[in-house]
């Protein structure tokens, strides 16, 4: 099963056309079906490593002021505690999962996956990002779950290369900041060139890095996916821009 990271951007994307939403319609044409979906999202951020378990997740609207018809769309995916088991046992020699019967589905995952497979009748399983730990330990625990893919797991993470919310400004003319192409550009360099340490100590990569990842949670989904390529896979651009001057839209689907 491939692998995709997503960059998922404003929650208007589950109801608005442009190319972002309709690169993830052709995504979910062009995947195989999976079985089930894993997904590691930039909002749900935790103390440990947490798996949702839950056989009727509830939708998450962790967002504010946008119009009602967003806050309308459901996302009535089914849950997984199969899959929450597999991925509690597969990562159990990095570090210790724990159960979570409380978070269900946040925007950072109904969102995309709207788009990717709109009719909501694959199972989704949530994995939290464990805040405490280096940007290592959620490489370490992509490799951990690539056993998953052989079983015809679907793994997401979904965030954004590029997140500073403090710099964003609307509008459909807007040019990026020099700086958030830069590193975005960077980032789709050392990808290619499978540099995947300096992408891990990030906070090496300069000004432009530290402006692009002010907090890593966007950032950190990457990793996973990185951690699950093999030796003979290449990581492929499906998606790219920059919304808002200060938010990467790029995407990556790993096979």
């Amino acid at each position: 099963m491939p692998a995709i990271f997503v960059g998922h951007g404003s929650p208007t994307n589950a109801n608005e056309d442009n190319a972002y939403t309709r690169s993830w319609k052709k995504i979910g044409s062009d995947l195989p079906r999976p079985k089930a979906i894993l997904c590691i999202s930039a909002h749900w951020n935790s103390e440990k490593t947490l798996i949702s378990n839950l056989i009727d997740p509830r939708q998450i609207y962790d967002f504010y002021g946008f119009s009602e018809e967003l806050y309308d769309l459901k996302y009535p995916a089914a849950g997984s505690p199969e899959l929450a088991k597999q991925v509690k046992e597969l990562l159990a020699p990095v570090c210790e999962v724990e159960y979570d019967n409380n978070w269900g589905l946040d925007h950072g995952t109904w969102v995309p996956l709207s788009r990717i497979f709109p009719q909501a009748d694959i199972p989704v399983v949530q994995l939290s990002l464990d805040y405490t730990k280096e940007a290592s330990f959620h490489y370490a625990l992509g490799q951990a779950l690539r056993p998953l893919r052989e079983q015809g797991v679907l793994i997401i993470g979904s965030g954004n290369i590029v997140h500073n919310l403090g710099r964003v400004e609307f509008g459909e003319t807007v040019t990026p900041y020099n700086w958030a192409t830069e590193f975005d550009e960077l980032v789709a360099k050392l990808i290619e060139s499978k540099d995947y340490d300096k992408l891990i100590n990030f906070n090496d990569l300069g000004a432009a890095a530290r402006l692009a990842i002010p907090t890593p949670e966007h950032y950190l989904p990457l990793l996973y996916i990185l951690g699950l390529q093999t030796d003979a896979e290449k990581l492929n651009s499906f998606a790219e821009g920059i919304a808002y001057k200060s938010i990467s839209m790029r995407s990556y689907w790993l096979k």
